[in-house]
């Protein structure tokens, strides 16, 4: 009984693996059959036939630019590369077929505040490489005030203006010089706000506005002590 089901019907496990599955089998026989064919002239024209009928079976090729190209393309990966026709467009080397891309390498260096990220330590080295003093200063303090708001939109809660220095010197390894640092209020909108979205767009953009006006502040005090006088 289980010999005669054998005989009588033919399974898919049994069968070839389909190289393109969206072609279908009927289509894999048929190229299949090309290549057995003896002269060029034969194979040439059941060729173009089955170029047409992939055509016809995925109209979605047509909105890709050159989809001719592409359908010879998959008519020669069908046939595993045997089929011996005039194509007319260059064949497609196999090695390029299944390439693979080069591993990513993923980064290795530890962040020791995930809330803060990379970006910070890498301004902070930045910070440190600055030789003028009043530059260094706008920068460490801009960089304090961003930690706050990172620390704030990360917890979803406020934060001690002494926790935000203390992580900095940690960060800094107490290479930077904090006191003079003026931390800006950091408004914290609710989690379950609707606009908690609109809440971290607001934040941001008191950052950058009440940074700017500290470095405004420290131009004027430049100014006023260097009596007013313009080169």
């Amino acid at each position: 009984m289980n010999n005669t089901n054998a005989e009588v019907f033919d399974y898919n496990t049994s069968r070839k693996k389909l190289i393109l599955a969206e072609y279908g089998r009927n289509v894999q026989n048929m190229v299949e059959y090309i290549c057995t064919l003896p002269t060029k002239e034969e194979r040439n024209k059941y060729a173009q036939v089955v170029i047409d009928m992939m055509g016809f079976l995925n109209p979605h090729l047509r909105d890709v630019p050159d989809f001719k190209h592409k359908l010879w393309d998959h008519l020669h990966i069908i046939s595993g590369f045997k089929i011996d026709v005039d194509s007319p467009y260059p064949i497609t080397a196999k090695e390029n077929i299944n390439f693979k891309p080069e591993r990513l390498e993923y980064p290795q260096s530890r962040i020791r505040y995930k809330h803060y990220g990379h970006t910070v330590e890498m301004m902070i080295k930045k910070a440190k490489e600055v030789n003028d003093p009043e530059k260094k200063q706008a920068m460490v303090s801009s960089i304090a005030n961003f930690m706050k708001v990172a620390y704030v939109l990360w917890n979803k809660d406020y934060v001690n203006d002494e926790q935000i220095l203390s992580d900095l010197r940690h960060l800094s390894n107490n290479e930077l010089d904090l006191s003079n640092v003026t931390l800006q209020k950091v408004d914290l909108k609710p989690a379950n706000n609707p606009s908690s979205n609109g809440g971290m767009k607001k934040s941001v953009k008191n950052f950058r506005q009440n940074n700017n006006n500290n470095n405004n502040h420290n131009k004027n005090r430049q100014k006023n002590q260097n009596g007013g006088k313009r080169n």
